[in-house]
């Protein structure tokens, strides 16, 4: 039985040479490809032969042959090479070379597309950045990034804070809501003095006197929650009291938009008085940002340009 030949030492430029040899069916075209002279490819034609212990090609013939075996090789060759090639495209690809975490506090139950596409694109163009999101109320988000100067927060205020960089977001808009077993269930229109005796059904923040929350600005610009008959902060909570009967409450009209149709909350529109705060992304102006929160303020900026139709 034939030795089989050793290949540990098998010399890459050989079976690069037989690789193009074989596509250009020709030792003459292989040589100009390869720009050296033809002898020098039928010398590295050779070395490969003996290397292997068999014949490639088929010598003398008119027309360009492998012999079987040839054939063979230069498929597993073929593979192994377009392998390599795509190695070398996976090396140019920077975008899994930076690491680091993106520290985001956002509130409870935001529905954005802006926000959604932000974190889906930033993961697509940094694959290796690791994220931790943490639900706090505005206030809270406010008090943490001041005293710590640092971190980002998506943020709802009713103006922008003068001792941080605020960049506004969108608006979202707010409305008051009442259960199905309310007497003002399936009113079209009220005004803020049909509501201002109502019980009311609040957050936790907004009865501690965190006046950066501005569920509380909009209640108390309207007089409404002059007896506070449940409270939570939870905003599922808070709205399952709103079902319960337990009052009227003010709540993000996108986050109740799948309780409504079902008919367990009624939205209860106050005549040439809309509601709404703005949603910020805040940062500390006394420090730098670090690269991974700078990229994601940038392609915030970014949406924010070309795609205005999303906020």
């Amino acid at each position: 039985m034939p030795q089989r030949p050793e290949l540990s030492d098998l010399n890459w430029n050989l079976l690069r040479s037989f690789c193009i040899i074989a596509e250009e069916k020709s030792l003459t075209r292989a040589a100009k490809r390869l720009n050296i002279s033809q002898p020098s490819v039928s010398l590295a034609l050779q070395k490969l032969e003996e290397q292997l212990d068999c014949q490639l090609i088929f010598r003398g013939s008119r027309h360009f042959a492998l012999t079987l075996r040839g054939e063979k090789i230069y498929q597993e060759c073929a593979d192994m090479f377009r392998a390599v090639d795509r190695i070398g495209v996976l090396t140019e690809d920077r975008n899994d070379e930076e690491f680091g975490e993106l520290r985001l506090s956002i509130i409870s139950q935001l529905r954005s597309p802006l926000i959604d596409e932000a974190i889906r694109l930033y993961h697509q163009r940094h694959p290796s950045i690791t994220w931790r999101i943490e639900v706090q109320n505005s206030a809270e988000t406010v008090r943490r990034i001041t005293s710590e100067k640092k971190g980002l927060g998506i943020c709802l205020l009713t103006k922008p804070l003068i001792n941080l960089t605020c960049r506004h977001l969108f608006r979202e808009e707010f409305s008051i809501f009442c259960g199905i077993e309310h007497s003002l269930y399936g009113r079209t229109e009220v005004t803020a003095r049909d509501l201002q005796q109502e019980p009311f059904v609040a957050f936790n923040c907004a009865t501690e006197g965190m006046g950066l929350e501005p569920m509380i600005m909009l209640r108390e610009g309207m007089g409404l929650g002059s007896r506070i008959s449940g409270s939570s902060h939870d905003l599922e909570e808070v709205q399952r009291m709103i079902v319960s009967g337990l009052g009227i409450g003010i709540l993000p009209v996108m986050t109740v938009s799948e309780a409504s149709p079902a008919g367990k909350l009624w939205p209860l529109r106050l005549v040439d008085q809309p509601l709404g705060a703005d949603v910020f992304l805040i940062n500390s102006p006394l420090s730098q940002p670090t690269p991974p929160e700078q990229k994601f303020i940038d392609l915030i900026d970014e949406l924010l340009k070309l795609y205005p139709d999303m906020i």
